[in-house]
């Protein structure tokens, strides 16, 4: 019988974890079918089965990680043999868990979906998904009654109180793959990639402009692009026009990429998550719009997937929305630059002479100076000041 592996789901992963199981040994399984929930070092995700029969066995239980390539179960073909499970596998046994419902497997939910359950108190059980496949999702836990689908709770066991230190008691943390991935890799970032810092103020005035009229004419339910979306549009185009800031440095030659494709970084769930834009200079603001904001809504639902999250070849971020006039960004590697886009602010200007007010935004581009020359990041800078001070231009 054919054995399930841990599968490689993103180019950087070695290893998964799996969360949940979305299948009981008994089960049919088709091609196709999500049969396990794995934490990645990129995002949790539903693995589709490649192969169709009963399963048989689980070899992996919830919460254990593996190497890329290790049996996780094993899929029979269905001979009625190989039907009845195994009596020792304890993921039949209905007192293992609370959210057991009456079939026999545990409910189909996000992992931000279960934390909030579990902090509120609730029976996933008793929940109806609105996600793919009827899962459970954030928005399903936010919008049940409070107390009305509670699940009892036994009193937490006595944790031994953390010793006093001069810094207080301390608590740990262990990191998530996600988190574990991200300290590694901007570690790696800052330790091999030279950066060397462009500093930029953006004269947005025409821009908040333009956008006031976009919203004026936008209909009913019509997506209207942000400040963030003109700067995606702006720095693709420009990336177009500057090849090498599209590209990478890596094992001491230049990668060049055909396509521009935009990572926008996302506060996710105690991470920082950078979903793709894939042909971003090809596509228009309001298209940058749209799918800007369904990736970030399936970052913060836990929805994301990692070939959302793989490609881009330059990345924005964004921190003006916290009031932050301006820092500086680490690369993310091995991409050529990352532009950090700073709060719009009103300021005093001098125009034709005199003294005047102006939307400005500062904009910071960290350039890896093995790939992108000073004046090289300075031209790609200065493009996309210039399409952005001029709006028009983001529509071609």
């Amino acid at each position: 019988m054919p054995d399930v592996v841990m599968p490689r789901l993103s180019d950087s992963m070695e290893e998964g974890t799996i969360l949940q199981w979305l299948k009981a040994v008994g089960d049919e399984i088709a091609v196709g079918d999500e049969i396990v929930e794995i934490e990645t070092d990129k995002a949790n995700m539903a693995y589709e089965s490649d192969v169709a029969g009963i399963l048989t066995e689980i070899l992996a239980q919830e919460g254990e990680t593996l190497a890329i390539g290790s049996p996780i179960a094993r899929v029979g073909n269905g001979d009625g043999a190989e039907r009845s499970p195994p009596p020792h596998h304890p993921q039949k046994e209905p007192a293992e868990s609370s959210e057991t419902p009456s079939d026999g497997g545990r409910p189909k939910a996000s992992p931000v979906a279960r934390r909030v359950a579990k902090e509120r108190g609730l029976d996933l059980s008793q929940l109806q998904g609105s996600g793919p496949g009827g899962r459970i999702v954030k928005a399903d836990v936010e919008k049940a009654e409070p107390g009305a689908v509670a699940v009892a709770t036994p009193p937490p066991a006595a944790v031994p109180e953390a010793p006093e230190t001069a810094k207080g008691q301390v608590n740990y943390e262990e990191l998530s793959k996600l988190q574990s991935t991200i300290a590694r890799r901007m570690a790696e970032s800052k330790a091999t990639a030279p950066h060397f810092y462009l500093e930029a103020e953006v004269d947005m005035s025409r821009a908040v402009e333009a956008r006031v009229r976009i919203k004026g004419a936008a209909g009913e339910g019509e997506v209207v692009p942000s400040f963030n979306d003109m700067v995606v549009k702006a720095c693709a185009l420009a990336l177009r026009e500057h090849p090498r800031a599209n590209g990478a440095y890596r094992d001491g030659r230049f990668e060049l990429y055909s396509r521009v494709n935009v990572g926008v970084a996302v506060a996710g769930q105690d991470a920082l998550v950078v979903p793709t834009v894939f042909d971003a200079d090809r596509k228009g603001l309001r298209q940058i719009a749209s799918e800007s904001r369904s990736l970030a809504q399936r970052v913060r639902d836990g929805r994301i997937t990692p070939p959302e999250l793989s490609g881009a070849t330059f990345t924005v971020s964004n921190l003006g929305m916290y009031g932050i006039d301006g820092f500086s960004a680490v690369i993310n590697p091995p991409q050529a630059a990352i532009l950090a886009v700073g709060a719009i602010a009103e300021r005093p200007a001098v125009r034709d002479g005199e003294i005047a007010t102006a939307h400005l935004m500062r904009v910071n581009l960290a350039c890896d100076h093995r790939i992108l020359y000073g004046a090289d990041g300075a031209e790609f800078l200065a493009r996309v000041r210039t399409l952005l001070e001029e709006p028009l231009s983001l529509a071609l």
